[in-house]
C-alpha cells in the first residue's frame, strides 16, 4: 500500500477560546501597551474582534483612476445609510495614512457581506478587480512596510522573505512609477513551493523588472554582475516570527503562543536581517518588520544589529505617514527563561544570550529605539506589526571584524620588531587590508577569505533561462509580421527550455535582469523572470507567433504593422460576450473595424481602442478578443455593469428551463404502451414492463 498523505484533522474555530494566560502575563509585565489591568483588557477585546476586509487598488494599473472612481460611484455611494438589524452600516473607507486613495477598509463582518444585496454586489465587484489583478487584499499593517521603504524607479530592491506576495507588489508598483523603469525588484522565498505561489500572484503586475528565487535568506548568494557584484539600494527583511500581531485574524495563535516561540525565531531573525545588511548599498535603506509584538524579536533584533554595524542607523520616520496611527519603539523590556518562567533583565542574564536583552544605558542614546513604529490592533482598527527603518552610512563592516583586523594589527607590528624579516615573508599574501565597495563584500584585514558556500542546484524541475539570438529566424518573423522597429529591445528575449530554441513561449526580460541572467556560474536559483511577449499558435498565416496580453503593452510602441484602431466601446462588449464574431456582424457594430481586419492578412493583430490594447486574432471569417476570462469579466463589470458570471448563470437556467419543457413536452405527446397481459408468466410480466 503506498504511502498517502494523511488530512490534518479540522480544528473547530468555535472550540477555540481568545485566552492566553502566559500572552497575558507576558504583555501586561512588558507594559505593551500597557501594565493597568483594566486597559489591557480593554485591549484584549480589540484582539478578539473580527478583522476588518482592506484592500489595494493597484498603482500600476492603466485603469487605476477608472477602477477608484467606479468604485466609489456604482458602489461605494449606494452603501451609505445601509442598516442591518435596525442597526447602520459603515461604508467602506480610504486609509487616511494610503496615498491617492488607493487602499480601503471595510468594517463590517462577511455575513453583513454575504446578505446585504449591497454590500454583496460590492463584493463581487472586489472578486472580479482581484482576478483581473487590479485589486489586492491586504492587511492594513502589511502595507506600512512598503510604504517606508522608499522604492524609487532606479533602484536595485531585494524581499527577502516576500512570500505570500503582497508586499511585493507594492515594491513592485513603486518601481513603476514611471514608464521603462531602470531598478529591478528581486523576490525571494527560502520554500521551493511558496515561491511559485509567490509567482502567481507576482504575475498579474505584468512587469518584466521582476525576478522570484528560491534561497534561504540567511545564506542568500551574492549576485554576480558581469563587473562585479549587486548591492541593493532598499531591502526589506519581513522576517518569519511568532504572529501574535495576526490573532485577529489567526485564531490558532491564541492556543499555540508561548514565550519560547519568540526565543526560537529571534537567531533566525537576526541572520536573515545581518545578511541584508552585508548585500546593502552605502546610503541604502533596510526597512525590518514582523507582524510580531514581542520586543525580543523586534527591539532587540534592532539593537543588536546596531551593536554589530557601526555604520547602521536608525532612520526617524516619524514625519512619514502622518496620518498613521503609531506608538514609539521601546529601549526597556525583560526576558522570560522557557524553564522557570523567571524574568530575567541585564544585570542577571542568568547565561541567556546577550541580543535577547535591552541596550545598556550608554547603548539607549545612541540607538534611538523610539524610532522604530509599533501599530496595536487598537489603535486603527487593525492587526499589530513591528516596523524599523535603518540606513547605511558607509560600509557594512562588523565590529568582530574591525576588532579582528585590529588585532591583526598589532600582533604584525609586534612580529615586525622582533622579526622583520620573517614578517616581510609572511606578510605579502595578506598584507591588503581589503573593504569591499558596491561591487564587493567586506572582508576584515589579515583574514583568507573564505570559499563561497554555493547554493543548491536549480531543481530539475525547473527549466533554464536561455537568451535568444537577436537573429534567429523566428524572432526575424515576429519583426517583419508586426513591423518592429530598430528599437524594439530584442537583445533581452529569452526562453525556457534545455534546447533554447523558441518552440512555445518568448519572454522579455528588462536590460537590469538582464547580466543576471546571463551569467551562468553563479547558480542562482530563479523560478521566475520575464513577461511572456509571443505564443506559438497553429495556423497556417505568414506568422505562427501571436502576441500575449501579459506583454502587449511593452511591444505595441515598436510596432507598425497590424494595427487595428477604433473608438466604438461597443466593439469591447461584443468580443466580451462573444468569441469569434464574423465579420458580417463586426460590419454591424462598426463597419471600420470590419473593413481593417479583412486589409490584413490573417493572424494576431494589435488593436487600440481608446488608448486601450488588447490581441485580436484575425481568423479567415471572423475576429476574437485574445484575452483571459478574468479580464473580459472586469471589462464588462466595469464599462457596462454586466456580471458575466450571472448572466452565463441565468442563460444556463433558462436553457435548462427550456429543456425540460421541451423534454414534457415529448412525454405527453408519446404514444402509450401497450401492457402485458396479466396471464403472462411473472418473469415474462417483469421483462414486458421493462
Amino acid at each position: 500500500m503506498g504511502r498517502g498523505r494523511s488530512r490534518a484533522p479540522r480544528t473547530n474555530w468555535q472550540d477555540i477560546k481568545k485566552e492566553n494566560a502566559q500572552w497575558e502575563d507576558y504583555y501586561l509585565t512588558q507594559g505593551l501597551p500597557t501594565s493597568d489591568k483594566d486597559e489591557f483588557e480593554k485591549y484584549k477585546e480589540s484582539c478578539r474582534a473580527e478583522l476588518p476586509v482592506t484592500f489595494r487598488i493597484t498603482g500600476t494599473s492603466k485603469d487605476v483612476v477608472d477602477i477608484r472612481e467606479s468604485m466609489e460611484t456604482k458602489y461605494i455611494q449606494k452603501l451609505a445609510n445601509q442598516t442591518w438589524d435596525d442597526k447602520p452600516i459603515d461604508p467602506p473607507k480610504p486609509l487616511p495614512f494610503y496615498p491617492n486613495k488607493l487602499a480601503w477598509q471595510v468594517n463590517v463582518g462577511k455575513q453583513i457581506i454575504r446578505r446585504n444585496e449591497k454590500f454583496s454586489e460590492f463584493q463581487r465587484f472586489l472578486v472580479v478587480e482581484t482576478n483581473a489583478g487590479n485589486i489586492s487584499r491586504q492587511e492594513l499593517v502589511s502595507m506600512i512596510p512598503p510604504l517606508l521603504l522608499d522604492v524609487q524607479p532606479h533602484h536595485a530592491v531585494l524581499d527577502t522573505c516576500a512570500s505570500p506576495g503582497s508586499k511585493t507588489t507594492q515594491l513592485i508598483e513603486a518601481l513603476h512609477q514611471v514608464p521603462n523603469p531602470t531598478g529591478l525588484v528581486i523576490a525571494n522565498d527560502s520554500d521551493y513551493k511558496r515561491s511559485h505561489m509567490l509567482t502567481h500572484q507576482i504575475k498579474r503586475l505584468n512587469s518584466p523588472n521582476v525576478m522570484v528565487t528560491n534561497h534561504d535568506a540567511q545564506m542568500y548568494p551574492r549576485i554576480s554582475i558581469g563587473n562585479g557584484y549587486l548591492k541593493f539600494d532598499r531591502i526589506l527583511c519581513d522576517v518569519p516570527c511568532t504572529g501574535d500581531g495576526t490573532m485577529r485574524k489567526n485564531i490558532n495563535v491564541w492556543k499555540d503562543w508561548k514565550v519560547s516561540n519568540g526565543h526560537g525565531l529571534h537567531n533566525l531573525q537576526l541572520n536573515i536581517a545581518t545578511r541584508s545588511v552585508h548585500l546593502l548599498k552605502q546610503q541604502g535603506r533596510l526597512v525590518y518588520s514582523t507582524c510580531s509584538l514581542n520586543p525580543i524579536e523586534n527591539e532587540a533584533v534592532v539593537a543588536q544589529l546596531l551593536r554589530q554595524f557601526p555604520n547602521l542607523k536608525l532612520v526617524d520616520v516619524s514625519a512619514e505617514l502622518p496620518d498613521l496611527k503609531r506608538s514609539p519603539g521601546i529601549s526597556k523590556w525583560k526576558v522570560q527563561r522557557n524553564d522557570t518562567k523567571e524574568w530575567r533583565d541585564l544585570d542577571n542574564q542568568d547565561n541567556l544570550p546577550r541580543s535577547w536583552f535591552r541596550p545598556s544605558d550608554d547603548e539607549v542614546a545612541k540607538y534611538n529605539l523610539e524610532r522604530c513604529i509599533r501599530v496595536y490592533p487598537n489603535q486603527q482598527n487593525s492587526g499589530g506589526f513591528f516596523i524599523a527603518v535603518l540606513e547605511l552610512d558607509g560600509e557594512p563592516i562588523e565590529v568582530k571584524d574591525i576588532l579582528a583586523a585590529e588585532n591583526f594589527k598589532e600582533k604584525r607590528k609586534a612580529a615586525e620588531e622582533s622579526e622583520p624579516k620573517r614578517a616581510k615573508i609572511q606578510t605579502d599574501s595578506n598584507e591588503t587590508t581589503t573593504i569591499e565597495t558596491d561591487t564587493k563584500e567586506a572582508k576584515p584585514e589579515g583574514k583568507p577569505e573564505k570559499a563561497p558556500k554555493l547554493p543548491r542546484d536549480i531543481p530539475a524541475n525547473e527549466d533554464p533561462f536561455s537568451f535568444l539570438d537577436p537573429q534567429h529566424p523566428e524572432l526575424i518573423s515576429c519583426i517583419d509580421f508586426y513591423g518592429l522597429d530598430e528599437k524594439f529591445p530584442k537583445d533581452t528575449l529569452i526562453v525556457r527550455n534545455a534546447t533554447g530554441e523558441p518552440t512555445r513561449t518568448i519572454y522579455y526580460v528588462a536590460p537590469s535582469l538582464s547580466p543576471i541572467l546571463k551569467n551562468k556560474e553563479q547558480k542562482l536559483k530563479v523560478i521566475h523572470a520575464g513577461i511572456k511577449v509571443f505564443n506559438a499558435q497553429r495556423n497556417d498565416g505568414e506568422c505562427k507567433w501571436r502576441v500575449q496580453i501579459e506583454g502587449i503593452s511593452m511591444l505595441a510602441p515598436f510596432a507598425h504593422k497590424r494595427i487595428i484602431k477604433t473608438s466604438n466601446i461597443e466593439c469591447i462588449k461584443a468580443f466580451c460576450l462573444e468569441t469569434f464574431i464574423r465579420f458580417e456582424n463586426i460590419a454591424e457594430l462598426d463597419s471600420s473595424l470590419r473593413d481593417q481586419l479583412v486589409a490584413v492578412p490573417e493572424g494576431c493583430c494589435i488593436w487600440e481602442i481608446n488608448d486601450t490594447i488588447y490581441p485580436l486574432w484575425r481568423g479567415k471569417a471572423s475576429a476574437n478578443l485574445m484575452a483571459p476570462k478574468e479580464n473580459t469579466e472586469e471589462l464588462l463589470l466595469r464599462l457596462f455593469s454586466i456580471d458575466k458570471k450571472k448572466l452565463l448563470k441565468e442563460k444556463a437556467e433558462l436553457e435548462a428551463a427550456e429543456e425540460n419543457k421541451k423534454s414534457e413536452d415529448d412525454n405527453e405527446n408519446e404514444e402509450p404502451k401497450p401492457e402485458a397481459p396479466s396471464d403472462l408468466p411473472e418473469e415474462i410480466e417483469v421483462k414486458a414492463s421493462a
